[in-house]
């Protein structure tokens, strides 16, 4: 599955969410500036490690201000 850089089942917790902070700070750069190839491969490569994080963490904590009803609340 992964054909660049570490397994991220073999990343410890720590690399993995700083791994998934710098892909989330370079999106922009890639989307608007980078090649088709390093698009496609900055969006394969943020999949890999989200799905991995969303693997360790399904309850993660859940921010209410970021649902819809918290939003309404807003409004």
């Amino acid at each position: 599955m992964t054909t660049m850089g570490i397994d991220p089942a073999q990343l410890g917790d720590d690399d993995l969410i700083r791994e998934l902070r710098q892909l989330h700070l370079t999106r922009s750069d890639t989307f608007f500036h980078g090649s088709d190839d390093a698009l496609s491969r900055h969006t394969s490569r943020t999949n890999e490690l989200e799905s991995e994080y969303l693997r360790r963490y399904p309850d993660r904590e859940v921010d209410p201000e970021r649902l819809r009803e918290g939003a309404r609340q807003r409004s």
